[in-house]
């Protein structure tokens, strides 16, 4: 027993002292966690130096954009071939996708030999090899017949421009064909195609074997964003903002990038970290001075690295007694296939290194064997750290672009060298989680993945363009051509007359209200005035003052109330009496119960004037239904509630319109502002037109606000060819079917509305939300027009969109919140080009009223939907432009005109009666 003790001390003290003989000998080449986070630090500044349009070409991590911008996400289905170039053996693939609900795929495979002459040969010969192999394989698996969307896997650094387009940069591996460098390899692969008649191939995806692996683990693991090849060569691809990838237009979504990691350090940024035999490698290899981080750490050239390193430790007397054999001097007589067994535990792997040592000639003792080992040991351990801090700093990135304090994420993964080495995979899985511990790493192994990957990239390659054709066909009825706009234009035209005319007044769905206000202001107005503000879910009461002469100014008090749902929709007389509640609260408020003002009331609803303090409600709008208003007197009925209050007296000097204040309150600040326009919760223009154009008022002098109500535009079914289905769908479900037609293609209270409709149609398609209508998707007016600014917003990533769906209930992909934006923007660019055609409408009526050639005309704006959205007033100028060249239209923000608009115009009408009682 006691021999038996002493024989394992002996063999372990044995063990130790040649494992720290090897420490002491490749002591540079045992990396510490403080140079691994450096080397972290120094490949996330090179990621970002490949991103940069600038930096880029000076980059030595490439950082290649892949064009695959979308995950598989399950709904992928079809056959499918592959192809796989770039290992040491040429694979073609048949893959079958199942939408049977359990994501399952069927792949069978053929391996055909890469022969030398082939692959050190010229380009036709290469191109023209695959052909021949996949006309092979396809009557192997009688396949001739079909039309069948190809994949090509070519695990070199391409620089591609679109997902069926890639330019080689240059051969790795062992690779060195004449002629193909900087030329298309889809383009030379569909050559070598076309000269074999009888089949019919469409390459859709070249796929880089990094993206084939993420690509195949992303369709069994949704969080798979990561793919990483340790094996023959190594690389590593990502999903990169889109935002951030200088290279590709847009800014929408994510795109993979095949980062080309082999290349790290071939500007001498890693010359610290490696050694004389890094060095003496990388000379004798087939491309001296590149891929130098692959040459550290891939399965082609870590078996060298063992012999170049046991051949110095011979010479130097360290192994063998100094007796270095033939096969020793050999490049190439150590494989990587020889470091795994030799690193297998215990014994079986000290038995493995005597074998292979002694086929090598060489004479092993067990002190021998031991060290060996170790050798092995210290560079495949350095391999694993080594890709572990890039993938570390990968990782860290995509933490990074999602704002996450802690990340959950998977990595896919292949390669011989991580699948066959006995200890590879769970070094690699430590050094990851130990460097970046706020990520909670899952590692999957790809199967396959790159025959198989290129064949999911080619499947969702086939699904996005179905599902795009799909959206495009959903919104391309809000696309309008200029065609379409100009016949917008001049049928607004045409309803401006047909509600200027006696005789076709009572039909017109654009009513032209003359308002009575017959002049703007002209800075002599002055005095205190109160406004009331009716017009959404908030009532303001204003106190005004007016200053005129050189210290010309306004000053305004107010308070906001708010009107409740069942006023809104109750009877009118509890409307009016909760108004004057309003005002009696605010005069005491400010002090001022016992003074009879003059006073402006805003109202913005339809109203037929008989005078300027005459208002008669036609009916209501945004959502108010009050009982027994329709057909009333408004200023009556405020005059009634006073009444019947009795508490105070005002002197209603006139009933405002919001569009005709708006109008008023660029006036004071711009003589030529003769348009007032409203694009809020509602929609509405006024304008002033000459007397003599109203035949409805008596009197040809002058000119008088007309409040044109252009709401009500198409109620007579004129736009009937630019309404949608879902225009149809929110129209059927408001409070006034068949009413405001174009009010609700083009106003804030709407548009959200018609976003949900589209939303629910996609997500029934299978286009949105994986199919699934939430609860809160099913709620009328979920979707409020405030979001549509939001979503629109330049400034806001897809990241900030999907917490804005988030916080409607929806759980959005970030393919869902590209599509969302689309159909945001699709909806409010035509709100805003509708807009724009009434607009200029209007503008060529003044300029042929006036008989000019070109005009100057002021448009005074107000509305949360023009003053808030990111577009809309944009497209809403341009769109007037060029619908109406020949009128230079200046746009002015209004400020206040339901407020101080509504003042000025009581100033104004005061003003004018001073003056006609003179």
């Amino acid at each position: 027993m006691f021999a038996v003790h002493l024989l394992a001390f002996h063999f372990t003290k044995l063990k130790e002292d040649q494992i720290k003989k090897v420490d002491r000998y490749l002591y540079h080449m045992r990396l510490s966690d403080d140079v691994l986070l450096d080397v972290m630090a120094r490949f996330q500044a090179e990621m970002v130096k490949g991103l940069g349009k600038d930096t880029n070409p000076t980059a030595t991590v490439k950082m290649l954009p892949s064009f695959v911008r979308s995950l598989p996400d399950g709904t992928e289905k079809g056959e499918f071939l592959a192809v796989d170039l770039g290992g040491s053996q040429f694979r073609a693939h048949q893959v079958k996708v199942f939408d049977d609900g359990k994501q399952s795929s069927q792949l069978e495979s053929k391996f055909y030999p890469s022969p030398k002459e082939v692959i050190q040969g010229n380009g036709a010969e290469l191109f023209d090899y695959i052909a021949d192999c996949l006309v092979d394989f396809m009557e192997t698996k009688n396949l001739k017949h079909k039309k069948l969307p190809l994949g090509f896997t070519f695990s070199f650094p391409c620089k591609q421009t679109k997902l069926d387009k890639g330019v080689l940069l240059s051969w790795t591996k062992h690779f060195k064909v004449r002629g193909v460098q900087d030329t298309d390899v889809v383009s030379s692969l569909r050559k070598a195609l076309q000269k074999h008649k009888d089949i019919d191939l469409d390459v859709l995806a070249l796929v880089n074997d990094t993206v084939g692996t993420m690509m195949t683990c992303g369709y069994d693991d949704p969080r798979c964003e990561v793919g990483v090849i340790i094996g023959t060569g190594t690389n590593a691809c990502y999903m990169e903002e889109m935002r951030h990838i200088d290279l590709v237009e847009g800014d929408e979504g994510r795109m993979c990038i095949n980062t080309e990691w082999g290349a790290f350090g071939d500007d001498g940024a890693l010359d610290d970290l490696r050694t004389e035999f890094d060095r003496e490698l990388d000379l004798g290899s087939l491309n001296p001075g590149k891929q130098l981080f692959e040459k550290m750490i891939s399965g082609l050239y870590l078996g060298e690295l063992v012999r170049l390193i046991l051949l110095k430790m011979t010479k130097e007397g360290l192994l063998f007694n100094g007796k270095v054999s033939t096969a020793l001097l050999t490049k190439g007589k150590i494989e990587m296939k020889h470091v795994s067994a030799m690193e297998n535990r215990y014994k079986e792997g000290l038995s493995n290194t005597k074998e292979i040592l002694t086929e090598l000639n060489l004479f092993p003792s067990e002190e021998d064997c031991i060290a060996v080992q170790h050798v092995c040991t210290i560079v495949s351990f350095r391999s694993a750290n080594l890709c572990a801090a890039a993938l570390a700093a990968i990782l860290t990135r995509l933490r990074e672009n999602k704002k996450l304090l802690r990340m959950r994420t998977t990595v896919g993964i292949d390669g011989g060298l991580y699948k066959t080495h006995p200890q590879y995979a769970k070094r690699l899985h430590k050094v990851v989680r130990r460097l970046v511990p706020n990520c909670d790493v899952r590692f999957l192994l790809s199967v396959s993945g790159s025959g198989k990957g290129a064949a999911m990239v080619t499947a969702v390659a086939y699904r996005l363009a179905a599902q795009r054709n799909k959206i495009d066909a959903a919104l391309a009825p809000f696309l309008l051509s200029l065609e379409t706009l100009r016949e917008v234009k001049n049928k607004m035209r045409t309803e401006l007359e047909y509600g200027l005319k006696r005789e076709t007044q009572a039909s017109a769905t654009v009513k032209m209200l003359p308002t009575y206000v017959c002049g703007t202001p002209d800075g002599t107005e002055k005095g205190k005035f109160l406004a009331l503000d009716l017009g959404g879910t908030n009532f303001r009461v204003l106190l005004v003052k007016i200053r005129s002469g050189r210290r010309r100014s306004v000053q305004m008090y107010n308070k906001i109330f708010a009107i409740p749902l069942e006023i809104m929709q109750g009877t009118g007389e509890e409307l009016f009496d909760h108004i004057v509640q309003c005002i009696a609260d605010f005069l005491d408020y400010m002090g001022i119960k016992g003074a009879r003002l003059p006073l402006g009331f805003t109202f913005s609803f339809p109203c037929r004037q008989a005078s300027i303090d005459k208002g008669t409600l036609v009916g209501w709008t945004k959502g108010f239904k009050a009982t027994d208003c329709e057909g009333e007197d408004v200023v009556d009925m405020l005059r009634e509630a006073i009444r019947r209050r009795n508490e105070f007296d005002l002197d209603i000097v006139a009933v405002v319109n919001d569009t005709v204040g708006t109008m008023m309150t660029c006036g004071y600040e711009d003589p030529n502002c003769e348009i007032g326009l409203i694009a809020g919760t509602g929609s509405n223009v006024c304008y002033m037109e000459d007397m003599k154009n109203i035949e409805i008022v008596e009197g040809n002098e002058g000119k008088m606000c007309i409040n044109t109500e252009w709401g009500g535009f198409g109620d007579n079914g004129c736009i009937d060819n630019i309404r949608t289905k879902y225009d149809k769908e929110v129209d059927e479900g408001s409070l006034n079917p068949g009413k405001q037609r174009y009010e609700k293609m083009t106003s804030g209270m709407y548009l959200g509305e018609i976003v949900r409709q589209i939303l629910i149609d996609l997500t029934k398609q299978g286009l949105l939300f994986r199919g699934q209508i939430s609860e809160s998707l099913r709620k009328r007016g979920i979707f409020e027009t405030k979001f549509l600014s939001q979503i629109e917003s330049d400034r806001l990533a897809l990241l900030q969109v999907r917490r804005i769906l988030q916080q409607l209930g929806l759980d959005s992909t970030c393919d869902d919140s590209i599509i969302v934006k689309e159909v945001c923007g699709a909806v409010s660019k035509r709100a805003a080009q509708l807009c724009g055609a009434g607009l200029a409408a209007i503008v060529e009526k003044k300029r042929e009223d006036r008989g000019v050639e070109h005009l100057q005309i002021t448009v005074g704006v107000d509305g949360t939907l023009y003053k808030l959205h990111p577009h809309f007033s944009r497209v809403l100028q341009e769109t007037v432009k060029e619908l109406a060249p020949q009128c230079d239209v200046t746009f002015m923000l209004s400020e206040d005109g339901s407020g101080k608009g509504a003042a000025l115009i009581t100033a104004v009408a005061k003003r004018l009666h001073n003056v006609g009682q003179k």
